[in-house]
């Protein structure tokens, strides 16, 4: 099985496109991961009122259409693909990492939504590469395809 990253971004959307032609290649399954989380802000201590089930709500709704809609385009890419998508409540690299535990690989993208621009590596998939028990791939090239 080969497990992809996904989060609505280009660099997620560039490992879409990547792990499913490398699915299709080897004849393997493909596991779309999209996970959430409740941002830090929302647990300010005492400060912010307390938290709103509906934010919480359309964070794990956004995630599960962006799940969806990575199953769409890795089918579209690759029509005889076996494919299932997971959506997490948790940190992405956790998710992706469990998920991975006994995947043949784990393709993420260089850069997702995380706010610092400049890093040449993002946190997800610098915590993926360090920590997972089967080879990674990050892509670096933006997908030429949405």
């Amino acid at each position: 099985m080969i497990v992809v990253g996904v989060d609505g971004s280009e660099g997620g959307a560039a490992a879409l496109e990547f792990a499913a032609e490398e699915a299709a290649l080897r004849q393997d399954r493909l596991r779309i991961v999209s996970a959430w989380e409740v941002p830090v802000a929302a647990f300010s201590a005492g400060a912010a009122p307390p938290l709103d089930t509906a934010l919480v709500d359309a964070i794990r709704v956004r995630a599960e259409q962006i799940a969806d809609e990575a199953v769409a385009t890795a089918k579209r890419l690759q029509p005889s693909l076996q494919v299932d998508a997971v959506t997490v409540a948790g940190q992405p690299a956790d998710a992706l990492l469990a998920q991975g535990a006994d995947g043949d690989l784990i393709v993420v993208g260089r850069r997702g939504l995380g706010g610092f621009r400049s890093l040449l590596l993002g946190s997800v998939s610098q915590q993926v590469v360090h920590h997972a028990s089967c080879p990674v791939v990050v892509v670096h090239q933006p997908a030429t395809v949405s």
